[in-house]
C-alpha cells in the first residue's frame, strides 16, 4: 500500500519543534519530501535532519520576503514543484493589553500574519500554474476565543483564519485547497513556560482533561493536506481536546 503523500514536496514552516517538527515527521513517514524552515534553533534543525533524512531544513524568515521568495525559488529548482504548504512559524507573547509594548505586537502580526502572507503569496503561482495544492495555515483557539494577555496573539491567529477562507474561496476553482489548522493547548516549548497553576485552571476547562500531543495535531494536518481531504476547503479543523466547546 502506497504511503498517502508519496512522491509530493511538502514545505513547513517552523518545522524544527513543537507541532511542525511533528509534521515533518509524519509527512516524511507518508512518502513526502519535506522541506522545514527555521530561524533560531540550529541544534533542534540539525538533529531533525540527521534523524529524518527525508526532511531538509532551509533557514528563513518568513517576515522577510525577499528570503521566503529566495527560499521558495530554491526549492522550485531542486524539487520541481511545490505540492503542499503549511504555514506552521508563529510567535505567541503572552501580556495584558495595556502592557504591551507596539514592538511586541509588531512582531506578533509580521510573523504570524504577513509571514503566512508572504508564503502563500510565493507558493500560490507555481501552484496555479499546475491547478492543484494544499494549503494549511496554523492557527489557534485563541483567534476564536476571548483569552486575557492573549489580544496581540489572538488578533494575529483570527486573521489568519479569516484570510484562509478567502483564500479557499479564490483558489478552489483553480484546484488548491486551503484550510486552517486551529490547535489548543498542545504540549511543546511554547507551553512548556504556563505556570503550574495556570495549566491546572486550563486542564479543568479542557473536555478531554489533558494538553494534546504535538503528534495529534500533526495527524491533523496531514489529514487536511492529503487526498483524504479531497473535498475539504476553507475549513477551519479544531484540535483542542474540547476547550472551545466548553468556553463556547
Amino acid at each position: 500500500m502506497a504511503n498517502i503523500l508519496s512522491e509530493r514536496v511538502a514545505v513547513v514552516t517552523g518545522g524544527s519543534r513543537g507541532i511542525g517538527n511533528a509534521m515533518v515527521r509524519r509527512f516524511a513517514a507518508e512518502g513526502a519530501r519535506v522541506v522545514f524552515t527555521w530561524v533560531r534553533d540550529d541544534e533542534a534543525a540539525a538533529r531533525l535532519s540527521a534523524e529524518c533524512p527525508e526532511a531538509r531544513g532551509v533557514r528563513c524568515d518568513g517576515r522577510d520576503r525577499d528570503a521566503v521568495d529566495a527560499a521558495v525559488a530554491d526549492i522550485l529548482a531542486r524539487e520541481g514543484r511545490i505540492d503542499i504548504l503549511v504555514n506552521n512559524a508563529g510567535v505567541s507573547i503572552s501580556r495584558l493589553f495595556a502592557m504591551t509594548p507596539p514592538e511586541d505586537w509588531d512582531r506578533v502580526m509580521q510573523t504570524n500574519v504577513q509571514g503566512t502572507y508572504h508564503w502563500c503569496r510565493a507558493v500560490v503561482r507555481p501552484m496555479l500554474a499546475r491547478r492543484a495544492g494544499a494549503i494549511v495555515n496554523v492557527a489557534s483557539v485563541s483567534g476564536m476565543t476571548g483569552l486575557a494577555g492573549q489580544t496581540a496573539y489572538g488578533a494575529s491567529k483570527g486573521a489568519v483564519i479569516a484570510f484562509t477562507r478567502a483564500l479557499a474561496a479564490e483558489l478552489g476553482p483553480r484546484g488548491i485547497r486551503v484550510n486552517c489548522l486551529v490547535p489548543g493547548f498542545i504540549d511543546t516549548d511554547m507551553t512548556a513556560v504556563v505556570p503550574t497553576p495556570m495549566r491546572r485552571q486550563y486542564v479543568d476547562r479542557i473536555a478531554l482533561q489533558r494538553f494534546g500531543h504535538a503528534d495529534e495535531a500533526a495527524a491533523a494536518a496531514l489529514f487536511l493536506v492529503s487526498d483524504q481531504a479531497s473535498y475539504v476547503t476553507g475549513q477551519t479543523l479544531v484540535v483542542d481536546g474540547g476547550l472551545s466547546a466548553a468556553v463556547s
